[in-house]
Parts: structure tokens; sequence; C-alpha cells
């Protein structure tokens, strides 16, 4: 037992070393959404988050947009608990076939205009789960999506990268 807690002691930890913190990049991208969306929309941008069957990897980092480092509610991004209230649907997970008809009554109740983004390798195509007996596939095989955010997990800056990205698209289709 001594053995083992000295080994233990004297080792480094074998746990991943944090993400670098580009503090100047944040900044740009933070300051350039706020423009946009106050340029833009006028108003604020609901979200409602659908998880399809993910192994919420995506959600951990959709959860960090609102946390006090990216605060996504300053710029008139807000996150709603209910579809009718919302704008966007940012869908998670490949979508197994439990959840294809609440995802599809999910949009059927978000009023429209509406936009759908696809989050993460799962929602593209279906990841590490494609062409399990449990899938469907990917969202875009139950939804038309607008917007795929590729990553697994897509990082908080990609997450906004691509919402940025739908708010100046969505001005031309209003």
């Amino acid at each position: 037992m001594r053995k083992l807690l000295l080994t233990s002691l004297l080792k480094r930890s074998m746990t991943e070393p944090p993400p670098v913190d580009d503090a100047a990049m944040n900044a740009e991208l933070l300051a350039r959404l706020d423009a946009v969306s106050r340029e833009r929309l006028g108003r604020s941008l609901s979200i409602r988050q659908v998880d399809a069957g993910s192994c919420n990897g995506c959600e951990l980092e959709i959860h960090a947009l609102g946390n006090v480092y990216y605060d996504l509610e300053r710029f008139g991004l807000r996150f709603v608990a209910s579809p009718r209230h919302a704008d966007v649907l940012l869908v998670t997970g490949p979508v197994t076939h439990n959840m294809r008809e609440a995802l599809e009554r999910t949009y059927r109740a978000t009023p429209d205009p509406k936009w759908v983004v696809a989050v993460g390798d799962c929602g593209f195509d279906g990841g590490v789960f494609a062409g399990s007996y449990a899938c469907t596939g990917g969202v875009s095989a139950v939804l038309p999506v607008d917007l795929h955010i590729r990553g697994c997990p897509p990082s908080p800056t990609a997450l906004l990268q691509g919402l940025i990205a739908l708010v100046e698209h969505s001005a031309a289709r209003r």
C-alpha cells in the first residue's frame, strides 16, 4: 500500500492539459456577435436546446455558453424552456428512434421563421452511433438543418462562431 501511495504522489497527473485560453480571439468573437446581434436582430434570439439522444458532451459545452466567461445573455441570445418561444432549435446527438417523434413535435411547435442547428458530429451524421439499431441518423435525416457545427464535442468558441454565422445569415432571410 505504501508503495502504491508513494508512486502516485511522485508521478505527474494523467489528466489532459487545459485548453489554450485565447482571450483576444474570444473577445473579438464576442464583440462581433454583439455588433451583429444588435444591428441585425433588433431583439433577442431565443434558443431551445433539444437532446435527441446524445452522450451529453455537447450539452456541457452548450451550458458553458451561459457561464460568466461567455455570458450570451448580454448579447441578446438566450435559452428558453419552450419551443413556442424559440427562434432556433439547437439539436444535439444522433436522433434515436425514441426521440424522433418528440423532435418532430418540437419542430412543429416552434413558430416560423425558425432555424435548426445540428451540433456535433453525432448531429451531423450520427457520429460514433451511426448505423446503430437505435438511431435514425443525423438531425438532417429528420428535420431540415440550416447549420451544422462540427466537433466531438464542439468547443464553446466553435458554438459562438456558428451562432454568429446564423445571426449574420438570418438577417438576409428575414
